[in-house]
């Protein structure tokens, strides 16, 4: 499996304010390997950096695009489901029964929900809101979404152990069609090998690995 190492900081040495520039992320690896197996698009780049203390795990996106679609209808799954966003899912083990994933677009609002295998997802389950904080911002050509999630959270469901988290990092990106629709073009971290694009399925998913 692709392994990221997560390197590690001090406690209180980073805030949370969307912008993903404070100094401690030059800490960070940077993970840049992203790809689209399914689609011929040109994909823009996407920085990716993760970070821990002993108290949280923080994740930084940095995607560049100048042309961010948002489906602002409303904000239920359905406008979060159609609009540019970046994603992280967390599994125990390749059985995925279950695993989590957090959905989050540029402005930012997220869709988080527990699933199981077959993409059998229950929307009506919430990642404990004191557990989570997420922020974005709006740059010229990109847009960053930071976050951070607590430690507790991730081993109370079976995710974090032995100093690793088995990962799934990925983004879809909406273009807008000659007809006036936007179709997404899907962009993971791990080539799942699948013919049709799946996010959702165990070879789709790498290892955040504490160092």
């Amino acid at each position: 499996m692709k392994t990221y190492n997560v390197n590690q900081i001090t406690k209180n040495s980073l805030s949370i304010t969307g912008k993903g520039n404070a100094k401690a992320w030059v800490k960070a690896e940077v993970l840049t390997d992203f790809v689209s197996p399914w689609d011929d698009k040109k994909i823009d780049k996407i920085e990716f950096r993760a970070l821990y203390t002993t108290e949280h795990l923080f994740f930084n996106f940095k995607v560049f695009d100048a042309e961010i679609y948002v489906d602002s209808t409303d904000d239920t799954h359905n406008s979060i489901n159609n609009s540019d966003r970046v994603e992280l899912f967390f599994r125990a083990d390749k059985s995925l029964n279950p695993y989590y994933c957090l959905e989050i677009d540029p402005t930012p609002r997220i869709m988080d929900f527990i699933a199981k295998p077959n993409k059998n997802f229950d929307f009506n389950w919430n990642w404990p809101a004191e557990a989570i904080n997420v922020k974005s911002f709006k740059h010229d050509n990109s847009f960053t979404v930071e976050g951070s999630i607590s430690l507790a959270s991730l081993k109370q469901f079976n995710l974090l152990k032995d100093g690793t988290i088995e990962t799934g990092i990925y983004r879809a990106k909406y273009h807008k069609q000659t007809h006036g629709s936007y179709e997404p073009t899907w962009i993971t971290w791990v080539n799942p090998q699948t013919e049709e694009p799946n996010f959702h399925t165990p070879s789709s998913f790498g290892v955040l690995k504490f160092v």
